[in-house]
């Protein structure tokens, strides 16, 4: 008897859904903090005291000047990532109360929710701490868990025969582990230049950075963890050396991802039941590598630099995936 794909049911789009809506949170939240309008609504959770934009303020209650355009940025984007809030929490309860039926263990569902809760938190801390690196890196990095966890919930609902699945290249398991390692410390990477308004600190430069191979840097500096309280971090506080530490630290990174998933990638298409999954992973690791260099080159435009961050959350998930096929075979 065939079994029953359960992408069919209501769960499994359910939780299409929700990676959809991930997805494009993780965008907005992009948009945001590249447009600087991470502080368009100085309060949280409201804007200005208001469940939206107001027209106008008091100012002997907020003494940063309303900008309607950023506002709207920051509420959007809130609203969005309450609305998948909600549909993680409804996530669990299915899971809880009918899994038998949708064949899913609450338990991940139930870490999902605890994930959530934690990033609503960070979200409230990147505007009362006045994004502070650290908040607004941690920030990003719960939203791609979130986008992570949820993504591996709808691989769970995919049933296939484990007979045409293929072979599996010896190995290829804790290199693909590594894969997955690389590619969560490398947004990391990406993150902390963002939030530290590293990303133009070679100017345009590429591949070298100032006119050198091996300009002056500062790692101590660039890579403090503490948050100073009291400081306001829009628009950046470190040095120019430490800076360019940062900015360099993030492309010899790059360098590296981008050698190992090649190769990874090169491995995975000699299997008939990784291939498609290793093309992928060649084709976005590429088209990622120009956006990288599009974003200096071009000094940072706005819609390379969004797409920059757009096509590093599908290459997580290009990942996840094969991790999740290897583990299933």
């Amino acid at each position: 008897m065939k079994e029953t794909n359960y992408n069919d049911t209501f769960f499994g789009k359910l939780l299409a859904f929700a990676v959809l809506l991930a997805l494009i949170v993780i965008v907005l939240g992009a948009y945001t903090r590249l447009s600087d309008a991470g502080l368009g609504c100085p309060d949280w959770p409201g804007c200005y005291g208001h469940v939206t934009v107001p027209d106008k303020v008091n100012h002997a209650e907020f003494t940063r000047p309303l900008e309607s355009a950023k506002a709207w940025k920051e509420m959007i984007h809130r609203y969005v990532a309450g609305t998948l809030g909600l549909l993680i929490l409804a996530i669990f309860f299915i899971a809880l109360f009918g899994k038998t039926r949708v064949k899913q263990s609450p338990v991940l569902p139930l870490v999902l929710v605890l994930v959530v809760i934690f990033q609503a938190l960070l979200g409230m801390w990147t505007v009362t701490l006045k994004l502070s690196p650290v908040v607004v890196s941690a920030h990003l990095l719960g939203g791609l868990t979130t986008l992570s966890i949820l993504w591996w919930l709808y691989l769970n609902q995919r049933r296939r025969n484990d007979a045409s699945m293929g072979e599996i290249i010896p190995g290829i398991k804790f290199w693909a582990t590594l894969g997955l390692i690389l590619v969560i410390g490398q947004i990391f990477l990406g993150g902390w230049t963002s939030s530290n308004y590293a990303a133009l600190a070679c100017g345009t430069d590429f591949p070298a950075c100032q006119g050198s191979w091996w300009p002056n840097m500062d790692f101590t500096a660039g890579f403090h963890f503490l948050h100073e309280p009291g400081k306001n971090y829009e628009f950046g506080v470190l040095d120019a050396a430490a800076r360019t530490a940062i900015q360099m630290t993030h492309r010899m990174g790059a360098l590296v991802v981008f050698v190992f998933l090649l190769f990874l990638g090169l491995r995975l298409v000699k299997s008939s039941r990784l291939k498609r999954s290793g093309m992928v992973l060649i084709v976005l690791l590429f088209a990622q590598l120009s956006l990288g260099i599009s974003n200096v080159v071009f000094a940072l435009p706005l819609n390379i630099a969004v797409l920059h961050n757009l096509v590093a959350a599908l290459l997580l998930l290009t990942v996840i995936t094969i991790n999740h096929q290897i583990r299933r075979g």
